[in-house]
């Protein structure tokens, strides 16, 4: 547990400017990029940007941006949160992260998902009917992929393959993960095409995820698969103290759930879901001591390789998303590490 890795992800949260009104995506995509540079800056391991299509967010092409972030810096890890693979093409997916790759000089890093949004299927020209088939058939080829050996494939969703090559390869191969909300199904498939795990605990208390750790690690030696790692991302905020970081996001954490519960058919979130998701469950917000106490709980509930904090959220002005970012590596990640140490 003392090499476990801290990383942060955003899904490009469109922000407010000083006079309260909504930013362009221009210029949210900006600060996506200055955020992933201050990261890297204090010490934090990976940045994660998530692929979305609508008004709500900013960034559809994650892999552009962080090529930007890639310039900039030297050491930290990049990778998408998530790249939507049910309505990509595996080959697209693979050429695009091999040049990050390139870029970055091998920080490259591809989590696949099949999204929590589905704007990308019309947009793109999928079938909703086929949501199973085609991240499963996908999935299975850009494990086929990242051998980074001639590829002989065929599905019914995309044109076959035979003893393909695809350029440009990496140097040293990349990390790659799925991104699972929680089912045993998601989670055995991971196992199944060799990649790492990253358990999406977004509501409820992170210790009920450990059956689906267990799962993960069962099925891998039934598969014959050298354990893959495993990670938690999972939404919160950084501030002085507990009371300006709850102040801080809880009008934004209302609005968002309140937009997607309109959408998905949820109730309307109330001030005692926010107090139960951020003393026992999936909120991590707070003083840096509070934050660092709940991630080290998980980590050593889970016995995971990374945490990742999902730092943004909706409408909230860019000038926090910094401070909690410079928190998370300056005092965060230095707290977790100690009370992993001795066993705090």
């Amino acid at each position: 547990m003392a090499e476990i890795e801290f990383g942060l992800t955003t899904f490009g949260s469109i922000t407010r400017g000083a006079d309260g009104r909504a930013q362009h995506h221009a210029q949210v995509i900006r600060e996506v990029v200055e955020a992933g540079v201050l990261a890297d800056s204090v010490g934090v391991d990976f940045f994660g940007i998530g692929e979305h299509h609508r008004t709500d967010f900013a960034v559809s092409s994650p892999e552009m941006v962080l090529a930007g972030i890639a310039s900039l810096t030297e050491r930290i890890r990049l990778g998408s949160a998530v790249t939507v693979l049910s309505s990509d093409d595996p080959v697209r997916v693979f050429e695009r992260f091999s040049s990050l790759d390139a870029i970055s000089k091998g920080r490259a890093e591809i989590v696949a998902g099949r999204g929590s949004f589905t704007e990308s299927f019309p947009l793109f020209g999928f079938d909703l009917s086929q949501y199973e088939l085609l991240f499963e058939e996908r999935l299975a080829l850009l494990a086929a992929l990242l051998r980074e050996k001639p590829v002989t494939w065929q599905g019914s969703t995309r044109a076959s393959l035979v003893d393909q090559e695809v350029y440009p390869g990496s140097e040293r191969g990349m990390t790659a993960w799925v991104g699972v909300g929680g089912t045993p199904e998601s989670v055995v498939r991971t196992a199944r095409y060799g990649f790492g795990l990253l358990l999406a605990v977004i509501g409820g208390p992170a210790d009920r995820f450990a059956p689906y750790l267990d799962l993960f690690e069962r099925a891998q030696d039934e598969f014959g698969i050298t354990r893959r790692p495993t990670a938690v991302h999972s939404p919160g905020l950084v501030a002085g103290s507990d009371a300006d970081a709850r102040r801080t996001v809880y009008d934004d954490w209302a609005a968002a759930r309140t937009r997607m519960g309109r959408e998905r058919g949820w109730p309307a979130p109330t001030p005692a879901d926010f107090e139960r998701e951020v003393v026992g469950g999936a909120l991590y917000v707070g003083s840096p001591e509070t934050v660092a106490k709940k991630i080290a709980a998980t980590v050593k509930a889970l016995g995971i390789d990374r945490f990742n904090l999902k730092f943004d959220h909706g409408g909230l002005e860019h000038p926090h998303l910094l401070r909690s970012i410079e928190l998370y590596g300056s005092a965060v990640i230095p707290l977790v590490k100690d009370m992993l140490a001795d066993g705090s």
